[in-house]
C-alpha cells in the first residue's frame, strides 16, 4: 500500500459574493458582513499516495482552482483539514505566483525560497530553468511584460524542475505553442517515473488520460466520483452531454 502523500478532509471553502454592490460603498456602510456567501467547495474529502498522479475535473465554477488553491496554502479552508503530511507543494498555475515588476530570473530565486529550496540550491538550477523556459532576454524583464504564453513557460520550468513534493497543475500544460506543450508533455513523463505526487486540472480529457492514475470528479464544489482515470472520465462525459 502506497504511504499517503495527501489527505483532504471534509474541506470546505466560503467566499463573499460582492458583484451586486460597489466596493468603496460597502466597505464604508459596514455591507460587506450582508454580502452572499458563496460556498466554492463543499465537505470535500480525498486521500491521494505518494508517487500517484490525480486528475480533478468538473465544469467551470465546480471549485477545482479554488481546492487546488488551498491545498497549495494559499488560503485556508473554511472548515475541514488539509493535510500535507510535511510534503512541500508547489502551485503550477496561471496568473499567480510571480511579481509582476520582478523579473522573470528575479522570481526564480523568489519562486524557489518560497518552496523551501536552499538560495544555493536555486542559483545551482538557474540556468536549466531559464534553458527550459525559452525566454531567452526576456527572464531580465519584468513579468508584467510576459504574454500569457511565456508566464505559463517560465511557471512549469520552474515547478519542475525545482524539487518538491507535490506538484499542483492548474491547466498550465495547455497554454503555449505546441514545441513547448510537447516538451511539457515530455518532461511529465519524466516526472511520473519518480516519486513526485501530482494533482492535475483540466478540461483536456486526452491529457488525463495520458498521465493520471485516478480521476476525482467535483461538481457545483461537492465531491461526485473518485477511481480509475477511464471510469471517472466516461461518466462525466456522460454527465456533460445531458
Amino acid at each position: 500500500m502506497k504511504k499517503i502523500a495527501l489527505d483532504v478532509s471534509h474541506v470546505s471553502i466560503d467566499y463573499r459574493d460582492l458583484s451586486h454592490m460597489k466596493l468603496a460603498k460597502s466597505f464604508a456602510k459596514g455591507e460587506v458582513k450582508k454580502s452572499n456567501v458563496v460556498r466554492a467547495v463543499n465537505d470535500v474529502s480525498f486521500s491521494v499516495g505518494q508517487g500517484e498522479i490525480l486528475g480533478i475535473v468538473g465544469r467551470n465554477g465546480s471549485g477545482k482552482t479554488t481546492l487546488l488553491r488551498s491545498i497549495a496554502g494559499i488560503f485556508q479552508p473554511d472548515e475541514g483539514n488539509i493535510d500535507t503530511h510535511g510534503n512541500r507543494v508547489s502551485l503550477m498555475a496561471i496568473g499567480i505566483g510571480f511579481n509582476g515588476n520582478n523579473t522573470g530570473r528575479e522570481n526564480i530565486l523568489k519562486s524557489g525560497m518560497l518552496l523551501g529550496c536552499r538560495l544555493d540550491y536555486v542559483k545551482e538550477h538557474m540556468d536549466e530553468i531559464i534553458e527550459f523556459s525559452e525566454l531567452g532576454d526576456f527572464i531580465d524583464r519584468p513579468v508584467r511584460t510576459y504574454s500569457s504564453g511565456m508566464y505559463s513557460k517560465l511557471s512549469f520550468a520552474v515547478t519542475a524542475i525545482l524539487d518538491t513534493d507535490i506538484m499542483l497543475v492548474d491547466e498550465v500544460l495547455s497554454v503555449g505553442d505546441e514545441k513547448f506543450r510537447k516538451k511539457s508533455f515530455k518532461k511529465m513523463e519524466e516526472l511520473m517515473l519518480s516519486d513526485r505526487t501530482v494533482l492535475i486540472v483540466s478540461h483536456a480529457t486526452n491529457t488525463l488520460n495520458k498521465f493520471c492514475d485516478k480521476v476525482l470528479w467535483i461538481n457545483d464544489g461537492k465531491y461526485v466520483q473518485m477511481g480509475p482515470t477511464e471510469e471517472v472520465l466516461a461518466a462525466y462525459d456522460e454527465f456533460m452531454q445531458l
